[in-house]
Parts: structure tokens; C-alpha cells; sequence
């Protein structure tokens, strides 16, 4: 199981692309015309052979504005894991009572969305990808087209290190997403492949909870604050810590 996309949620698409292009040094690979069935555009940018995404309502009444809404301004918005049999997790996910708001079941792509009032306020999705015949199965990502490589960028940002998660109680939050991810849990983190991991923590704004904070690993942390820092107004945006950056209504820690 590993975290493969992060996905925000703005009101300004292209000027938050732009900017978090600029600053994570990436550029964007695919605008999926699939969204718009639910009201959405969106763009998809690799960093390293992970993918950053952002979402934004074009129309009234999206559950994507809504969120928005409830969390009081863009933020993060949604947690893309991949594994090896999502019809298998689906199904064991729902027994547990965990309602699934979104399914797809392709032969080269399947996934499961599962709803935010039941996963602590975080729409998680359950992805599976089966790579064509000669295809390296870690560069088979449909969510970002079948022309996404020659987009990657890694001389700057390089992938994706983990997910933070507010909640009011985040021992029952780590506790709850340990039994539907089938993960143990330790100190409120759950850990994943690839050195990922999903941490719990108490909430420490109003926003109410939901994803706090998304790690990014990082090559050239320099460029990535030098880039914030011009970009950045008024000061109160720009980073909190040495290690830190806000993107998209939502901090970016830089590990």
C-alpha cells in the first residue's frame, strides 16, 4: 500500500497551478476531461513518480465546494493510495461499514472512493493499476494519462512522503484508519511503502478536521523556500519553519 497522489481542493485553479508548479519545481502532465461529471477541472503534475493534484468546482452544488466551504478555503483535499487488489479492499472496506461514494472497475484501473464523514473528513480513494504488456507497472498511472513521464520533474521535489490528518480526537481517527487500511497503528502513524506514512493530530486551526498537511520529499530545499518566498504575501505565508511552506490552503512540509 503506498501513497501514489495527493490531491488539493482551490477555488482558482490556474493560479494555484502555476504556483505550486513554480515552487516544487513540476510542471503539469494531464487535465482530465473526466472530471467534469462532477463539476470539476483539474490538473495533474508528477513530482518524481508520485502525483500532486488540484481540483476546483466549475459549477454550483460539487461536493468539491461544499468541502470547501465546511473547511473554510482551499486545502487538502483527498489521499489517492495504490495497492494490489482494490476490488479485495473495497470489499472488505465496505464491511466494515465505510460507504463508498465513487467506484470504477476497468481492466487497467480500478479504484473506490469511500466518504469523508467516514474516514475522519478525508475523501481516500483505493487505487489498482495493471500495467499493458511491456509497460513498468510503477509508470502505469492512468489517473494522469499515458504521457505523463516525459512531464516528471525530480531536481527539485521528488515524490511524496506522507499525510497529515486533524482530527478532534486523533487517537480514534489513527485508530479507525488503521482498521480500514488493515495497517497497525504506532504513536498515531500508520506507515506505508516507499518510507509513507498517514499521521493523526489534534487539530490546530479552525478548519475543523480533515488533511492538514502533505510531505513532499525534497532535493533542493533552497529553491523550494527561495520560490515560496517570492511568491508569498504577506509574510504570514510564508514558512512557518525551516521545513515548511504553505501551498494550495495547505502546509507542505519539505522532508
Amino acid at each position: 500500500m503506498k501513497l501514489r497522489q495527493a490531491v488539493f481542493v482551490c477555488k482558482d485553479l490556474e493560479r494555484n497551478a502555476r504556483e505550486l508548479c513554480d515552487t516544487l519545481g513540476i510542471e503539469i502532465a494531464y487535465r482530465d476531461p473526466g472530471v467534469g461529471k462532477w463539476g470539476l477541472a483539474n490538473v495533474v503534475c508528477p513530482t518524481g513518480h508520485d502525483f500532486l493534484e488540484i481540483v476546483s468546482p466549475i459549477q454550483d452544488g460539487t461536493s468539491a465546494g461544499r468541502y470547501i466551504d465546511r473547511r473554510k478555503g482551499d486545502g487538502g483535499y483527498m489521499v489517492i493510495l495504490q495497492v494490489p487488489d482494490a476490488i479485495r479492499e473495497r470489499e472488505r472496506i465496505t464491511a466494515l461499514g465505510v460507504r463508498a461514494v465513487e467506484k470504477k472497475d476497468l481492466a487497467e484501473y480500478k479504484y473506490t472512493h469511500f466518504h469523508p464523514a467516514d474516514t475522519a473528513g478525508v475523501l481516500l480513494s483505493i487505487d489498482q493499476t495493471v500495467a499493458p504488456a511491456g509497460v513498468q507497472p510503477k509508470l502505469w498511472w492512468p489517473p494522469a494519462s499515458k504521457a505523463w513521464l516525459p512531464h516528471a520533474k525530480s531536481g527539485v521535489t521528488n515524490g511524496l512522503g506522507g499525510v497529515e490528518i486533524q482530527a478532534h480526537d486523533p487517537d480514534a481517527a489513527a485508530e479507525l484508519w488503521s482498521k480500514i487500511l488493515n495497517r497497525p497503528v504506532e504513536g498515531d502513524i500508520i506507515r506505508l511503502e516507499d518510507d509513507g506514512e498517514i499521521r493523526f493530530v489534534p487539530i490546530a486551526d479552525d478548519r475543523g478536521p480533515g488533511v492538514s498537511a502533505f510531505d513532499i520529499k525534497t532535493v533542493d530545499r533552497e529553491a523550494v523556500l527561495s520560490g515560496a518566498h517570492k511568491r508569498h504575501h504577506p509574510p504570514a505565508h510564508v514558512p512557518s519553519s525551516p521545513a515548511q511552506i504553505e501551498l494550495c490552503g495547505c502546509r507542505i512540509n519539505l522532508v
